[in-house]
């Protein structure tokens, strides 16, 4: 959970600006296409539609060229658009925990894509390892993780 003085997205706001990071533009390059409306069309199982990003870029921006170049934190997060998030931002498939009171995301991580997430998520979640899948996990320094609600 970040406690910097951040820019604030929506969280599908969130999920559109690191959909178009994914497609290896440079911070330059994306603010300068959403600022033009020269978007892809998105084929993802998301069918993202960019030009609500331009119009918050034209309203804000202030916040759009900050989060894009200096990170933000997620104004309000659900469990299924952390799910997202981790699928869009780093491309990983994490497994969505929907038992009623214990709702969650679980993801493996390495230390950075750990980092990354803390740094975005609202007020109200932490990223908590889990103990006895650490040592399942594959690869390089990957643990197990899981984002849940602080309270329950």
């Amino acid at each position: 959970m970040s406690t910097t003085n951040q820019a604030k997205l929506s969280q599908w706001d969130a999920l559109l600006v690191e959909s178009l990071r994914s497609l290896g533009w440079s911070n330059e390059e994306l603010i300068a296409r959403v600022r033009s409306g020269e978007l892809p069309i998105d084929e993802s199982p998301f069918q993202f539609k960019y030009e609500a990003l331009s119009a918050f870029a034209a309203e804000e921006p202030e916040t759009f060229d900050a989060a894009v170049t200096q990170g933000y934190e997620i104004k309000y997060n659900t469990v299924r658009g952390i799910h997202s998030w981790i699928r869009v931002a780093l491309g990983l498939e994490p497994e969505l925990l929907l038992e009623a009171g214990a709702e969650a995301v679980r993801a493996s991580l390495i230390p950075d894509e750990k980092a990354r997430l803390a740094s975005v998520l609202s007020f109200g979640w932490r990223v908590r390892e889990e103990e006895e899948k650490a040592a399942e996990a594959s690869g390089e320094e990957r643990s197990v993780y899981v984002i849940e609600p602080i309270q329950r």
